[in-house]
């Protein structure tokens, strides 16, 4: 007589903190530039498209990077959290997640920096005109490609604002309910742009060495650590490498990946690149998870991966090796909210179905046709 089949990784539990999610899979934070308003309210969409993907059976789910101020927006329609408006539009939706699944739910906080002030995706090739504009920042005066808009050089006042926008969204974010929170320095956005050597060209305290280089983003953490709730985590997403020459290479990535962990941060979201208008190279595979894992051994802190992941056999593999804690899925979750339950039916793991769809479990997407 056979024992109980033996749970595949990817639906382990993981805790941080006090939080627990059921399984280790992640809805990545993807822009969705739908705030109706154009003033970071989020809406019904919302509560659809984060509802949808922890219906499907996702262990955690998380916003797009919501901004921190109007001036830090990428985009008119970018979500936000930077007016206490916002709290109830947010509270609604993690209300859902957190009453109707199993999930949990995270919200990615950020400053899109000299990525600021540009037309919603789907609308990039009709530029902003000069009404709906608005000035922007960024560590030294160097836009982020030749189309961008000039940014100013931030000076102490900036900081601090910077600094206290981010304490104030995240005492939002508590009051709306969510379980984890996530600093966005990754991909040339605000923090990430004073990482990197590419975009960061200051010679004060903010500029030079890597140390030097990662005091913002180290003293934003410090500054959100301390009204964040203790029991709940706090993760960053970074760029491990810059995928150029003269930027960031993924030994910067493991020596930032320490610093935050000698603050206090408790996971490391790895990503790569995107810090400057030229693109990382499209890469087949799971071109960054060898960041991740090297970061994971030599930092000493669990992480995230993302890239490229698509079926269970890589997320098995990624967990049952140990080179992330939990693996990101992105277009995966676009292409199909219930990625994880069907992942689950394709290596016969017996995921419990929501109480309202017990149908599903014995539907055959592949019958025999007969005519």
């Amino acid at each position: 007589m056979s024992g109980p089949a033996e749970t595949p990784p990817m639906f382990t539990p993981f805790s941080l903190r006090e939080m627990t999610v059921n399984n280790r899979v992640v809805m990545s934070p993807m822009c969705m530039y739908s705030a109706d308003d154009l003033d970071g309210t989020p809406t019904n969409f919302h509560v659809v498209h984060l509802g949808s993907r922890a219906m499907g059976g996702t262990g955690l789910v998380f916003t797009e990077m919501t901004q921190i101020s109007r001036e830090g927006r990428i985009s008119p329609g970018d979500a936000g959290i930077y007016d206490d408006k916002h709290i109830t539009a947010w509270k609604k939706v993690v209300d859902f997640v957190h009453s109707r699944t199993n999930s949990k739910i995270g919200i990615q906080l950020g400053h899109a920096g000299r990525k600021a002030c540009e037309p919603i995706a789907w609308k990039r090739d009709t530029p902003l005109n000069q009404d709906q504009k608005w000035k922007i920042v960024a560590p030294s005066p160097q836009p982020f490609g030749p189309n961008s808009e000039m940014p100013r050089e931030m000076n102490q006042t900036d900081i601090a604002k910077v600094i206290d926008d981010f304490v104030n969204a995240a005492k939002r974010a508590n009051l709306a309910g969510f379980d984890i929170l996530e600093l966005h320095a990754g991909h040339g956005y605000l923090l990430s742009s004073f990482m990197s050597p590419l975009a960061n060209k200051r010679t004060d305290a903010y500029g030079g060495s890597l140390k030097q280089r990662m005091k913002l983003p180290l003293e934003v953490f410090d500054a959100v650590r301390s009204v964040w709730p203790e029991e709940k985590p706090i993760s960053a997403r970074i760029s491990a490498i810059d995928w150029d020459d003269n930027g960031n290479k993924i030994e910067d990535g493991v020596k930032m990946a320490q610093l935050f962990k000698e603050a206090g941060l408790d996971i490391i979201d790895v990503s790569s690149g995107n810090v400057t208008n030229v693109r990382r190279p499209v890469t087949p595979g799971l071109f960054q998870t060898p960041f991740s894992e090297q970061i994971r051994n030599e930092a000493g802190i669990p992480t995230m991966t993302v890239g490229n992941l698509a079926t269970a056999e890589q997320i098995n593999g990624v967990i049952a090796e140990k080179r992330a804690d939990l693996c990101c899925v992105g277009k995966g979750h676009l292409f199909d909210p219930y990625f994880v339950r069907h992942a689950a039916r394709e290596i016969g793991y017996d995921l419990k179905w929501p109480d309202q769809y017990p149908a599903a479990k014995v539907f055959n997407p592949k019958p025999e046709i007969m005519r």
